[in-house]
């Protein structure tokens, strides 16, 4: 990895700050001499939803571990004011709940931790329940919450340190389709709300499509791009979206670069002599 850089603002505002952009260059990691990441090169704008997709194993995971400082590369740096670490969350995919906290004193374990005074903790822990519509089960223990409500738990503890950028990996994954359905919805809303910038890891190419305005697929280790493409749905999405012929032809534009990617065509995953496609470069049809 030649280089992977974040920056951060000087300044963190009470207000929910703006995002910032994220860019890698070259970037490569190895785990235990198997490559995960070989000549990564993206950028990712302020305020994007992004969702990475590829074959299990191929790095999507050391990639977000890597953005939140929680891995290193094996080469190059990683640039990080320590102080402006509190404008990361990770969503993972477990809740990670403490079984002897409430919700709400689960919620506010981030601030407890950075000394935020009781009467302002309080107020931000109210107000991220409500974003994620749990302001009626603040006082219960996790063992008594089904584990849709469990996760939005956990997203209500990742927001309510107001991020500049949230990393999720999974969050959704072991959940039915019907509370993934609506969590995925919740989740656009919220982005849709504050703007903070989202790396999305996830496998199923549904979610995606409806999570995100842009998504980047990968090879099998070690992750290259296979695709990088805008998704061209409205801003405003509902659960009618999913039968619009619109999202259908993105999820298969999707699902068509996963197949390219499994395949493992290390040579160029498009093909001979073809470069992957980027973000507002998309090949005419």
């Amino acid at each position: 990895m030649r280089s992977v850089r974040r920056a951060f603002p000087r300044a963190f505002p009470r207000a929910f700050p703006r995002a910032f952009p994220r860019a890698f260059h070259n970037a490569s990691h190895e785990e235990r001499e198997v490559v995960a990441l070989d000549g990564l090169d993206l950028t990712v704008e302020a305020g994007d939803f992004v969702a990475l997709i590829g074959p299990t194993g191929c790095g999507k995971s050391t990639l977000l571990r890597i953005v939140a400082g929680l891995d290193r590369p094996d080469a190059g740096e990683v640039v990080v004011d320590a102080a402006e670490r509190e404008a990361i969350a990770y969503v993972f995919q477990d809740a990670h709940l403490l079984p002897w906290r409430t919700v709400a004193r689960n919620v506010a374990l981030p601030l407890e931790l950075r000394g935020v005074a009781r009467a302002e903790r309080e107020a931000a822990v109210a107000h991220a329940l409500a974003q994620v519509e749990l302001s009626d089960v603040a006082g219960r223990y996790p063992a008594e919450l089904s584990g849709g409500m469990r996760m939005r738990a956990s997203i209500a503890r990742a927001l309510v340190t107001r991020p500049r950028l949230l990393l999720m990996d999974e969050p959704f994954a072991a959940l039915d389709e019907i509370t993934r359905h609506r969590l995925d919805e919740r989740l656009r809303a919220l982005w849709m709300e504050h703007r903070f910038t989202v790396l999305f890891v996830t496998h199923a190419i549904f979610e995606a499509t409806f999570l995100a305005d842009r998504a980047i697929v990968f090879t099998r280790r070690p992750a290259r791009v296979v695709l990088d493409t805008r998704i061209e749905l409205p801003e405003a999405r509902s659960s009618a979206i999913r039968g619009d012929p619109a999202f259908a032809r993105a999820a298969s534009e999707l699902l068509e670069a996963l197949e390219r990617g499994s395949d493992g065509d290390r040579a160029s995953p498009l093909g001979p002599d073809r470069e992957t496609p980027r973000a507002g470069e998309r090949e005419s049809r």
